[in-house]
């Protein structure tokens, strides 16, 4: 396949790095646009490099740098937007940086599209933080779980028809340009569609306690080291493994002029919906010792529960069955195993690791 490149922002880090990978193999030239700030990406970069040679480029830049991004903006045929601050704690310490990164990173994005002229398809990582805290929900203790008392949310989840409600520095940040770049497909017609992400986990995810807590929680037991909750640990996510998300997130480019202004909800749904206690357990199972886990205060901005409706997202954008989540855990497991040296057996009939 021939043509422009295709620019993913922050493309070393764990979903652009899925992200590009599955466009290199289907013969796309990837831009990857990335500071390389954070541990472990560069390695994710070294391993795109390794796997699609020449098909990957790579620009070691900061999104703040309007007149750098904008130049790789002007190269590529589509941008998927993945570079952002990702952690509320981060958020909470330096605000001015979140805002940075997050608004004015994005608005730098949108303006180079804008004055590029031609029309150029962008896909935006959002979040499902967008919808606050759900204090106003009712939920119920069921076990070690939490579930909604409404009946239709515990059907469902939580849909894009849920009111915006920010909360933290990283929910305000991240949902103003989600809404910058909604309006700018309203104002300016530039052909963008956002995703509001649950939590995505799999294979290139490098977890810490402030972000990608599936793999921080496998990693912290394959160590050996305890864990820590920040709350009761009852509290609900529907997970997603990162092979699914990357689907969505190219079905959305493929079917842009379909979606083009619109904002869909990502993530697990209802089927792939755990505590973060019912995780524990299964880690538990997975390594064939009791996990050592210890409690404190709730976190700002935490949700007791939050379980995408993806109703809307499996039909705009022919999604394809979401791989069970006792599977893709397994999977990411092992993952970790070999890429820590940890040599640890895994499950007894865990799915062989896909070749590095």
């Amino acid at each position: 396949m021939t043509g422009a490149p295709v620019l993913v922002t922050g493309g070393a880090g764990f979903i652009g790095s899925n992200i590009a990978d599955r466009l290199a193999s289907e013969g796309h030239d990837v831009l990857i646009y990335d500071r390389l700030s954070r541990p472990g990406v560069e390695r994710n970069l070294a391993w795109l490099q390794d796997r699609h040679g020449a098909r990957i480029t790579a620009i070691r830049a900061d999104i703040r740098d309007a007149d750098t991004l904008a130049g790789a903006v002007a190269e590529a045929q589509a941008v998927f937007h993945m570079a952002a601050q990702v952690a509320v704690t981060t958020s909470l310490d330096d605000p001015r940086d979140d805002l940075e990164i997050n608004v004015l990173g994005t608005f730098n994005l949108l303006e180079a599209l804008r004055r590029k002229g031609t029309p150029t398809p962008l896909v935006f990582a959002s979040t499902n933080k967008v919808y606050g805290d759900l204090a106003d929900l009712d939920f119920a203790r069921d076990g070690d779980t939490y579930v909604p008392v409404d009946a239709a949310v515990r059907a469902h989840g939580i849909g894009e028809g849920r009111p915006l409600d920010f909360h933290t520095p990283y929910g305000v940040s991240k949902g103003a340009a989600d809404q910058y770049v909604l309006d700018y497909a309203r104002s300016y017609g530039i052909p963008a569609a956002v995703l509001r992400m649950s939590c995505i986990y799999g294979q290139r995810q490098m977890g810490t306690e402030d972000q990608g807590w599936v793999a921080h929680f496998l990693i912290r037991a394959l160590e050996g080291q305890p864990i820590a909750l920040y709350g009761d640990g009852c509290q609900v996510r529907d997970i997603l493994d990162v092979s699914n998300a990357v689907e969505a997130y190219l079905n959305a480019w493929r079917r842009i002029d379909a979606v083009r202004g619109r904002a869909f909800n990502l993530g697990g749904g209802p089927t792939n919906a755990i505590s973060l206690r019912t995780l524990l357990a299964q880690i538990g199972d997975l390594i064939g010792r009791e996990i050592d886990v210890s409690f404190a205060d709730w976190r700002a901005g935490d949700q007791r529960y939050f379980v995408a409706d993806t109703r809307a997202a499996d039909a705009a954008l022919g999604l394809s069955a979401k791989l069970p989540w006792r599977e893709g855990v397994a999977n990411l497991a092992r993952w970790l195993a070999v890429e820590r040296g940890l040599n640890h057996p895994i499950g007894a009939r865990a799915p062989e690791l896909a070749a590095e």
